[in-house]
């Protein structure tokens, strides 16, 4: 029987465990999810060791960053989610430029540790995402996946970050745009 899963808030008094999750690698290559809220050039300044204290500085300021999930006690995966104002590189990308006027949230990450994949946690934290987001007073959830339906995608798994159209689709998320062929901008109302 898998583990149940829970869901919290990053909060400063789970800082301890969401950098457990993310070990010393940040995730992957030293990013700590500060990736969709830098410019290239300050992200790469920052390396790990400064991306890694720019998201704990976000902790502690009690500004949630996102969700972590507990499967059998242990942090065990972590979407990012908040105001899309909040994420630089998305407010700046011609590829995901705002639809309309709406104020949303958006998904921009996704990781789940190598021990925890496979086990419905990405489902689960998508879910609570978009109850966090509703609680928060969010009416549209935004995201920016991968299409990766019936095609291999060659970048990657850690690329796939963003999460998979598919894994959106079946939560009811809609295509809104489509820019470049595999790179969707999807949204559910909450």
């Amino acid at each position: 029987m898998p583990p149940k899963i829970i869901v919290h808030p990053v909060t400063a008094d789970r800082w301890e465990d969401f950098a457990r999750l993310f070990g010393p690698s940040g995730a992957y290559s030293g990013c700590w999810c500060m990736y969709p809220r830098l410019t290239g050039n300050e992200f790469s300044a920052n390396a790990n060791k400064g991306n890694k204290a720019a998201m704990q500085k976000i902790v502690q300021r009690n500004q949630i960053p996102g969700l972590l999930a507990y499967a059998g006690g242990q942090p065990a995966g972590w979407i990012s989610l908040g105001p899309r104002v909040g994420f630089g590189r998305i407010q700046r990308s011609p590829l995901f430029k705002p639809v309309d006027e709406q104020q949303v949230w958006s998904v921009v990450c996704f990781f789940i540790g190598k021990d925890f994949r496979q086990q419905g946690i990405g489902k689960r934290l998508l879910a609570a995402a978009g109850e966090y987001a509703r609680s928060q007073g969010a009416r549209t959830l935004e995201a920016y996946p991968i299409d990766t339906h019936g095609k291999h995608w060659p970048h990657g798994e850690a690329s796939i970050f963003w999460g998979t159209q598919a894994l959106f689709e079946q939560a009811g998320f809609k295509v809104v745009a489509r820019r470049k062929d595999r790179r969707p901008m999807m949204r559910k109302q909450l």
